[in-house]
């Protein structure tokens, strides 16, 4: 065998190795699984998500199974079934651990997109819930002088959303003046927003005197729309109740830029998240997991003066 031939052959195999590698880039299958993604939240970081993707050369299906928490097991199930490479999810995992059982058993790694601490998670990937209360929550404490009624959306259903609930009530409850009026579930199948404002108007007819509500802390930006809507619909706009919201989604910046009630939000790099989440599977189909079980992406308040920016 000449030298000539020996590097030929050499350099043949290592075209052939690179195709392999890229074929088997291609090839990755992987599951994102949420019942959100009527949130503008959702959509945002599912969006940058597949963009990532795309880059990667991945087949990506992203299933919603529309508020219905109990079908994403089954969806899980049918991932395991289907031998994808990896999953992604947005939900609450102990909501679904018959379903991420499965695919685990299966080999499969499963990366939170926006989800919560688990224990079949390689990692997670979110926004610090608890920087993001306690920033809305002092927010509203501050521009309301350390006392007055306050009204809150929660949802507790859903960690990420569930920890801004506990922090936005240690910091009231940390004002002996304050006192949380209401603490409110919206039904969050079509977004939140149209739910919101009917139980929102709801508590405007119960406390119909002026002062009675000082300020409307929600735990994202779908209950803060609805609340100023019944609170303008209501006429009482000028009664100078204060709403705060988070993840500053389109409209909710269209709403603080007007400077009505609707002041604050907490503006969540979504696209960052998705990004960020695609990452932490490519490294993981590597071979190289993130080290951290949670990656937390930057936020930060937004309001009427730096909204344009």
């Amino acid at each position: 065998m000449t030298a000539s031939f020996r590097t030929r052959a050499f350099g043949a195999a290592l075209l052939l190795s690179a195709a392999l590698a890229a074929g088997t880039a291609m090839a990755a299958k992987v599951a994102v699984i949420t019942p959100y993604l009527a949130q503008p939240g959702t959509q945002f970081y599912v969006e940058a998500f597949e963009a990532a993707a795309k880059d990667e050369g991945w087949d990506v299906n992203v299933i919603d199974t529309k508020g219905d928490v109990a079908a994403v097991i089954a969806r899980l199930e049918d991932a395991a079934t289907q031998k994808v490479d990896a999953v992604v999810i947005n939900v609450d995992p102990a909501q679904v651990e018959a379903g991420l059982a499965a695919v685990k058993d299966a080999g499969i790694p499963i990366v939170g997109m926006d989800a919560g601490a688990s224990p079949y998670l390689v990692t997670n990937v979110t926004s610090n819930g608890y920087a993001m209360a306690a920033d809305t929550a002092a927010y509203v404490a501050n521009r309301i002088g350390g006392k007055g009624n306050v009204v809150m959306f929660v949802f507790d259903a859903f960690p990420p959303v569930q920890v801004r609930g506990v922090i936005a009530d240690a910091v009231f409850g940390n004002n002996p003046d304050i006192k949380v009026l209401d603490r409110v579930t919206p039904d969050v199948s079509d977004g939140g927003i149209a739910d919101s404002r009917a139980k929102m108007e709801a508590i405007l007819a119960a406390h119909p005197d002026k002062g009675s509500i000082a300020a409307v802390w929600a735990a994202w930006d779908q209950p803060a729309l609805g609340a100023l809507q019944a609170i303008e619909a209501a006429g009482r706009e000028d009664e100078g109740i204060v709403i705060t919201g988070i993840d500053a989604n389109p409209q909710a910046r269209e709403a603080i830029a007007a400077g009505g009630n609707f002041e604050a939000s907490m503006a969540q790099d979504f696209h960052g998240i998705g990004k960020a989440a695609a990452e932490a599977v490519a490294q993981t189909l590597g071979g190289k997991p993130p080290k951290s079980s949670v990656i937390y992406v930057p936020t930060r308040l937004i309001t009427a003066g730096n909204v344009q920016d």
